[in-house]
């Protein structure tokens, strides 16, 4: 794992798919930016191998007024060790909304980087909100835009310890297979029970 506070400026990142990229997604993280100076946005999809694609992007979040040279972007990576090493670049990921990540949430939360959340009102938008409640990371999940905001720029001035967070994940149950197969076999028993019950 990379060492924390290794780096400055603080680099915040998405690896998700850009079609989850909506105008609500680029404005909320063009705040974040704005409220770190000198912060970067680093984005990693494969649509971005196509320049035409990565120069709306930087014209998206110019126009939230944040310097198109402060976004970063990468496209595939030769291997998957290559794609998770790359994680190493990114100091806190930020989460895509109302469709949240859910494989690049648990890659960036392994890899010892800090995922923050902003938690919506239906089942995909509260994909990362209980990622981070079972990850032991609750307090990474904001109940509104200003929040999410707020805790960003928290994090950014504490750069949260990388090795200490993969090993927070490893002892959660976000990572206890067994645990998860205990607990769905309790919902189907308690389903079957209710049915069976049923006048």
């Amino acid at each position: 794992l990379p060492e924390s506070g290794a780096r400055c400026p603080i680099i915040f990142g998405s690896f998700n798919n850009l079609s989850k990229m909506n105008p609500g997604v680029i404005a909320l993280w063009a705040r974040v930016l704005n409220a770190v100076p000198g912060s970067r946005l680093m984005l990693k999809a494969r649509q971005l191998a196509d320049p035409d694609v990565g120069q709306r992007m930087r014209d998206a979040f110019a126009a939230h007024g944040v310097d198109p040279a402060r976004l970063d972007f990468a496209a595939r990576t030769a291997s998957r060790d290559d794609h998770l090493a790359l994680y190493g670049a990114v100091d806190i990921a930020l989460d895509t909304l109302p469709y949240n990540g859910a494989t690049t949430s648990c890659e960036a939360l392994w890899m010892g980087t800090p995922v923050l959340t902003l938690a919506g009102d239906r089942s995909t938008a509260r994909y990362g909100a209980s990622l981070l409640a079972h990850a032991g990371c609750g307090d990474w999940v904001a109940g509104s835009p200003d929040e999410f905001v707020a805790i960003a720029a928290g994090l950014a001035r504490i750069r949260p310890d990388r090795a200490a967070l993969r090993d927070r994940v490893a002892a959660s149950g976000l990572t206890d297979g067994a645990r998860a197969a205990r607990e769905l076999e309790d919902a189907y028993e308690a389903m079957w029970r209710r049915w069976s019950e049923m006048p």
